[in-house]
């Protein structure tokens, strides 16, 4: 049952976050991901749960889709996000194995566009479209695949961070938290030999032709 407050026409959290254990970048999550959803459904306004039922489930063609039409602008901007890191990410892995860029990029923005554009530039000109495109371009350089992506959800933690720093106790600070909590989780279960079976597979998709999800 929703026992918080509605302020300005927006549902606030203040007791259900106030409840949380905090959640520190490297270390193990301190709730289980079972726990904290049935405390999320139980406590989460349906329209807020419905946004978060976009947060759960993997990025892929037709989850950026709805992401990125989602009402609701923390949202959409964390859809938006993945796509740009992803895509960057992916330009950079397309231009090292000879892969065609164009045909592996996801979705619309500038970022998308830009990297679309036939561009020698090593950095494929994105300082034209991102205040700091830096981060993102230097994963490509982690060799180590499982580091790589542990450096993505750290880029990921911040953002969700920033992003929510001034928002107290809203629903945008709920899906944060549990966006976190998630990668935390993913952390302490995904094994090496994980993280090499989703490369492999990403490379293959590529040699094959098939374009590849955000």
């Amino acid at each position: 049952m929703v026992n918080e407050q509605i302020v300005n026409d927006k549902m606030t959290y203040e007791y259900l976050l106030a409840g949380l254990p905090e959640l520190k970048a490297g270390s193990d999550a301190p709730i289980s991901l079972e726990n904290l959803e049935l405390l999320l459904d139980e406590q989460l306004s349906e329209a807020d749960k419905k946004l978060l039922d976009l947060l759960r489930v993997p990025i892929d063609a037709e989850t950026l889709a709805a992401g990125l039409k989602a009402k609701n602008r923390f949202v959409r901007a964390w859809f938006a996000f993945n796509r740009d890191m992803n895509n960057v990410l992916v330009a950079q892995i397309c231009r090292k194995h000879g892969f065609d860029v164009k045909q592996q990029i996801v979705g619309e923005g500038e970022v998308a566009e830009q990297l679309r554009q036939p561009n020698s530039k090593k950095d494929f000109g994105l300082n034209e479209v991102m205040d700091d495109p830096d981060e993102f371009l230097h994963l490509a350089e982690i060799d180590d695949l499982m580091q790589r992506e542990k450096a993505m959800d750290a880029i990921r933690f911040e953002w969700l961070q920033t992003r929510t720093e001034f928002d107290f106790f809203s629903p945008e600070m709920v899906f944060a938290y549990y966006l976190k909590a998630v990668m935390l989780h993913r952390w302490s279960i995904l094994t090496v030999e994980e993280g090499e079976k989703v490369f492999r597979q990403l490379v293959s998709d590529m040699k094959q032709g098939v374009k590849l999800d955000a």
